[in-house]
C-alpha cells in the first residue's frame, strides 16, 4: 500500500518561497492565504560561526492526525494512502482542527467559511505528477514519494540517511521529514 511522504532537505533550501507561491497559484488560493509557508530559523551558533536555515511547513499528513479525530462533522478525514483532507461540503469552519494541529498547518478560508490545508496535491499526484511545491523547487530540496517503496528516494532518505520528523514526541507520526544542516534540529 502506498504511503505518501515528503522529505525537505534543509541543506539545500535557500528560502526562495517558490514552493509557497507554486502552491498558492496551483491550488488557486486567495491572496494572503498560504498552505505552505517557509520560515527562517536563525541566526544560530556563536560568532563567528553563525548560520541559519529555512524550514518549509506544509501539512504533515500525520499517521495519527489529531485534526481528524477532533472534527465534529467528519469533514477532516484520512485516505488509505495517508493523505489527510478536508471535505469542503462538510466543513462548518469551527476551527477545532486548526486548534488541534500542533504544526499550525490549517488555515481558515474566510471567503468560503471553511478550513483548508495542504493536500500533497492529491488531485495531481493521482495523475503521476509531483506536488506543485516539489516540481517548482529549483534546488531539489523537496523530495516526494512513497514511504513504503524500498527502492524510492523518500525511503532511502528516511531510513538510510535518517531524515527526522518534527516533534515526534507528540505521537502524531508526521509524514513530512527533514534533513537538517550540520546535524542540527
Amino acid at each position: 500500500m502506498t504511503r505518501w511522504a515528503m522529505v525537505n532537505d534543509l541543506r539545500r533550501c535557500v528560502g526562495c518561497q517558490s514552493c509557497t507561491i507554486a502552491c498558492q497559484v496551483g491550488n488557486n488560493l486567495p491572496l494572503g492565504m498560504f498552505w505552505n509557508l517557509v520560515t527562517t530559523v536563525g541566526p544560530i551558533g556563536k560568532y563567528p560561526t553563525l548560520g541559519y536555515y529555512h524550514i518549509p511547513r506544509p501539512c504533515f499528513h500525520c499517521a495519527n492526525p489529531p485534526c481528524v479525530s477532533c472534527c465534529p462533522t467528519g469533514a477532516s478525514y484520512q485516505r488509505e494512502d495517508g493523505i489527510v483532507l478536508v471535505d469542503q461540503d462538510k466543513c462548518i469552519g469551527c476551527k477545532a482542527c486548526v486548534m488541534s494541529c500542533p504544526y499550525g498547518a490549517r488555515t481558515p478560508n474566510r471567503e468560503l467559511g471553511v478550513v483548508q490545508k495542504c493536500t500533497f496535491c492529491a488531485d495531481i499526484i493521482g495523475q503521476g505528477k509531483e506536488p506543485y511545491c516539489v516540481s517548482t523547487c529549483h534546488q531539489r530540496a523537496r523530495i516526494f514519494g512513497d514511504l513504503n517503496d524500498s527502492k524510492g528516494e523518500v525511503f532511502r532518505l528516511v531510513y538510510e540517511v535518517n531524515a527526522t520528523q518534527l516533534m515526534p514526541e507528540l505521537g502524531t507520526d508526521p509524514h513530512v521529514y527533514y534533513l537538517f544542516p550540520h546535524g542540527g534540529r
